[in-house]
């Protein structure tokens, strides 16, 4: 008997992993455990695990293998919970092999979400295709074993990663899934460098199989959180630009169009784009370069997708150029010679978390979008939802050095290193993935035998004064194993120190809210009263046309610290809002873009799977048999009332874009992000770039009646309402 039971534990250490014997982590002082992953320490940056991104996808290469999902306790144990669960394998990592990532605690504290790939090549050559799929683990608590399931009626054959678990215990999360679920779409190739990309944030009923796209990113959406106040609160990259793979006279990618994004769609020798401005200066126009990672929020149920508490460029960056360089008004962002409160700028925001002591604080990473593994400068802010954008502060919690790249040894003294995956723990204590690299990331060996120059470990961060802090104590001493894989040409074989990232707090936590579509605001309850229509029955519709309604009381508002597009607007014979004395530009009709994935890649005759997206003006058929004839008016425009108001139906679950043109049909100013409508959505705001609080002008949100609105429904009572008549299909 005793012999059996040497065997059993004999068995159960060499199923934990090299290096597992640890048994012991530093928890000593914790409020909970904390949960976090073991990851390979993957040399490269580009497109890889730890990326800023392009980081969701399950490639040996790119993601590595032998890491586990493990749990330390404040009593010092450590659980390697993949391993009792009986994933994963030792030395060579083949087909049982895995890859962990994305823990997120459940609202009891009693079972967590992650994102897990199985399987790598087993000879050399061999590349299958893996993917990350969402899974759960039960038995958290110390004296209960460990088990994982497979979360069911996910997208199979794509990559479903950062999960977060909704107030109603469905699941958000990320996936490459395409827009439609056509797969002649995948991948979606982002706007920069035409490399893979998540579609957007996901929302997934387990038990029904209900799958809903909640937001459409052209480029990517990453780690979303439900916060206290149940908004779900994600990174977003937003680069709504021109291909810059097929600007100038040389087409080095091989970069076409597709005539539409039909399988069978022809192949056009053309890389024409209409949207936005051009990336390089042409004429009286400035070029327009658009990269950033912005905090976004949308509801549970994907409606008012909108930045955080409408926080934009104007608060958070540094510098960007003015539309128009013939309009002495128009001026360049400066942040020094601006006048609002934040006085540290910041060019990206990821890995937000929130501060569970204060609910509406949120810490994140102002992290390079290459070199760093996704670590960089880690920040704080407070964004309440009751917060106006313009009182945005910043704080640095350490020198911003850590923005900075140092090589051989250059760094400054005040450089404390890197930091990613923040987690404020429940009594305040904060704990981040940390590395002292300094430098841009690289591969200090060779690739059989690679010595990865950035080392992550979690650690808790120590006041250090005046709001500042330092890496303290590791959560560990560090976890070394032995690996060995086919990458899939080479056999890489590593000995050391895996990255510890993604650090969670296993504790319960009060469920927040389910946020959903409110009713509409009274003004354009007003403007639907006055047409007699029913906007409940008005919703149903949209839902079975598959539609959203946008709405803009005035478009002649911008906000007051917007002086980079033109702010003197007037409708012809209507209303203006002037933010100075200086040039007046008319403006008469608002035209929609929608995002459609035409852009082919690496040539003609053989091109790479999957599409980027190109703005392109809205043709949706349904949108376009619900817009009121607009006559000698850009394709896919509707007409601005004399109120300056606009209303349209759009298209839903597809990123649009839109401009304001004059009468000539020459844009005047032109939105900078993408944004998404679901079916049956009413989306009203008072201007084109909202005021916060107060416009160009000084005045506070327009709150008049839509014109435009009223006008909208009527002609749709007289063109064939479905809510009274039969001949629709």
């Amino acid at each position: 008997m005793r012999a059996r039971s040497i065997f059993i534990a004999l068995l159960l250490l060499g199923s934990a992993g090299a290096g597992q014997a640890q048994t012991q982590c530093n928890g000593a002082g914790l409020p909970n455990p904390v949960m976090f992953v073991l990851q390979y320490p993957v040399p490269n940056d580009f497109a890889t695990i730890g990326a800023v991104f392009a980081n969701h996808r399950a490639g040996i290469a790119g993601s590595g293998r032998g890491g586990d999902l493990m749990v330390c306790y404040p009593d010092g144990t450590l659980r390697n919970l993949t391993a009792e669960a009986g994933f994963g394998t030792t030395g060579f990592q083949g087909a049982q092999s895995i890859v962990v990532r994305d823990p997120a605690v459940h609202w009891t504290g009693q079972k967590a979400v992650f994102a897990m790939a199985i399987g790598a090549p087993t000879q050399q050559y061999q590349n299958p295709s893996h993917y990350f799929q969402l899974y759960e683990v039960t038995g958290l608590a110390q004296g209960q074993t460990a088990s994982i399931s497979v979360v069911p009626n996910q997208p199979a054959q794509y990559n479903n990663v950062q999960p977060a678990y909704l107030p109603d215990d469905r699941i958000v999360f990320v996936s490459d899934r395409p827009r439609n679920g056509q797969r002649h779409l995948y991948p979606q190739h982002d706007e920069y460098e035409s490399t893979a990309t998540p579609t957007g944030l996901w929302r997934l009923d387990p038990a029904s199989g209900e799958l809903i796209l909640l937001q459409h990113s052209p480029s990517g959406s990453f780690d979303p959180l439900v916060d206290r106040h149940g908004r779900i609160v994600f990174t977003r990259w937003d680069h709504l630009q021109r291909d810059q793979q097929a600007e100038g006279t040389g087409n080095y990618y091989g970069n076409f169009n597709w005539a539409s994004e039909a399988a069978d769609a022809p192949r056009l020798d053309t890389v024409e784009e209409v949207f936005p401005e051009p990336r390089l200066n042409s004429g009286n126009v400035n070029g327009l370069r658009f990269n950033h990672f912005s905090p976004w929020q949308i509801r549970a149920d994907g409606t008012g997708e909108e930045t955080l508490n409408h926080i934009g460029r104007h608060e958070l960056h540094a510098y960007f150029d003015r539309s128009f360089n013939d309009d002495p008004s128009l001026v360049e962002f400066i942040a020094g010679g601006t006048p609002r409160p934040n006085p540290n700028a910041v060019l990206n925001l990821t890995h937000l978390a929130e501060d569970p002591t204060t609910p509406g604080r949120y810490l994140g990473v102002d992290a390079p979008e290459f070199g760093t593994h996704g670590s960089g400068h880690l920040v704080a802010f407070v964004a309440t939802p009751q917060m106006q954008a313009r009182d945005l502060v910043i704080q640095y919690l350490h020198d911003r050095s850590a923005h900075g790249f140092y090589e051989n040894g250059n760094a400054p003294a005040a450089f404390s290193g890197r930091y990613r995956n923040p987690v404020v723990l429940s009594d305040g204590t904060i704990l981040a993935a940390h590395t002292t690299s300094a430098s841009y990331a690289s591969n200090l060996g060779t690739r059989p035998a690679p010595v990865p120059s950035y080392r992550f470990r979690i650690r808790r961060l120590a006041p250090a004064g005046s709001g500042q802090f330092a890496p303290g104590a590791a959560l560990t001493d560090g976890i070394e194993r032995s690996v060995s894989f086919w990458d899939p040409d080479v056999m890489v074989t590593y000995s050391g120190e895996f990255w510890e990232l993604s650090p969670v707090e296993v504790v319960a936590r009060e469920r927040p809210p389910l946020q959903l579509e409110p009713a509409p605001e009274p003004p354009e309850q007003q403007a639907a009263a006055a047409a007699g229509a029913n906007l409940e029955s008005l919703r149903q519709f949209m839902r079975a046309w598959n539609l959203g309604l946008v709405v803009v009381r005035n478009a002649t508002t911008r906000d007051r610290l917007d002086r980079q597009q033109p702010f003197n607007l007037r409708v012809p014979g209507g209303v203006q809002t002037l933010g100075n004395g200086g040039r007046i530009y008319d403006v008469t009709d608002m035209q929609m873009f929608q995002a459609d994935q035409i852009r082919g890649i690496g040539g003609i005759n053989n091109p790479r799977p999957g599409r980027r997206v190109l703005a392109q003006v809205m043709h949706d058929p349904a949108a376009l048999r619900f817009l009121p004839p607009n006559p000698d008016a850009p394709d896919g425009s509707a007409v601005i009332a004399s109120d300056g108001s606009v209303a349209m139906f759009v298209p839903a679950r597809r990123a649009l874009s839109w401009q304001l043109t004059g009468p000539q049909g020459e844009a005047v100013v032109r939105e900078r992000y993408w944004l998404t409508l679901q079916p049956g959505e009413i989306r009203a705001c008072d201007g084109c770039h909202g005021s916060t609080p107060t416009n160009q002008a000084g005045q506070p949100v327009a709150a008049n009646m839509p014109i435009a609105l009223r006008d909208l429904l009527g002609w749709f009572a007289a063109n064939g309402d479905p809510l009274f008549a039969d001949d629709f299909e």
